[in-house]
């Protein structure tokens, strides 16, 4: 069984919300489940458009995929849509130079499969809080070099540059994950509104001292508009009980 909850929040600084969610715990085409987050970037409204856009056409895609495989539905999927994204971008001049971060999850037999373009991240929670994907960005590339050390990569001019994106290019390259799970990890999906206010320590202590699912998500975001809420904050958490 599976307790989820998702939303968003424009946060204290920004007067557009570019962060779209999306969970469907029932069956979905091929997939048990389907859960997305995406964070738009682009001039007024393309970047909202490129983020609900997205999440649209992987709905629609998983739905009507046929394949059997977690793995190559998720892929499919998101590269119809960096496609679709890409072709409005490089042809209207409302839209041009749009693009979305995103992070997609199922679960099935125990087994949490992810895909990640960008720098919006999935974590697994247990009595621990482990970061599943890798950040798709200048500032997350240069720590893995070891040009930069983790105090130096939060306060980098450079941090919000991203070097991966739906819609960025004709084609995209995307990471994909999968992950054992136990009953009662928490899974959190979320956009870096959430992870540039709040350190992945207090993460934990907020997961871990919320009353159920929901009040997880409240909380979080009511930590991340109160250190500063310098961007939208979009969150989904899944919770994987001792029924399912």
């Amino acid at each position: 069984m599976l307790n989820t909850y998702s939303m968003t929040d424009i946060g204290r600084k920004r007067k557009l919300n570019q962060d779209t969610v999306y969970t469907c715990e029932h069956p979905l085409g091929n997939l048990n489940n389907l859960f997305i987050v995406c964070d738009g970037m682009g001039g007024h409204k393309a970047g909202d458009y490129a983020s609900a856009y997205t999440v649209k056409a992987i709905e629609r895609e998983v739905e009507v995929c046929e394949d059997k495989s977690q793995i190559k539905i998720l892929r499919e999927a998101i590269t119809v849509a960096n496609t679709e994204i890409y072709e409005k971008a490089s042809t209207e001049a409302d839209f041009a130079g749009m693009g979305t971060t995103c992070v997609v999850a199922t679960i099935c037999d125990d087994v949490l499969y992810v895909a990640n373009v960008g720098d919006s991240r999935l974590y697994l929670i247990d009595k621990e809080i482990t970061q599943v994907t890798k950040d798709h960005s200048l500032v997350a590339e240069l720590v893995r070099k070891g040009s930069l050390d983790e105090t130096q990569a939060k306060s980098h001019p450079d941090k919000n540059i991203i070097t991966r994106a739906i819609g960025a290019a004709p084609s995209v390259e995307i990471d994909f994950f999968e992950v054992e799970l136990n009953p009662n990890d928490v899974i959190l999906m979320c956009t870096d509104g959430l992870t540039n206010m709040v350190d992945d320590d207090e993460i934990l202590r907020i997961i871990k001292t919320s009353i159920d699912v929901p009040d997880m998500a409240e909380n979080l975001i009511k930590m991340a508009n109160h250190n500063g809420g310098k961007d939208n904050i979009g969150v989904v958490i899944i919770e994987s009980s001792e029924e399912r």
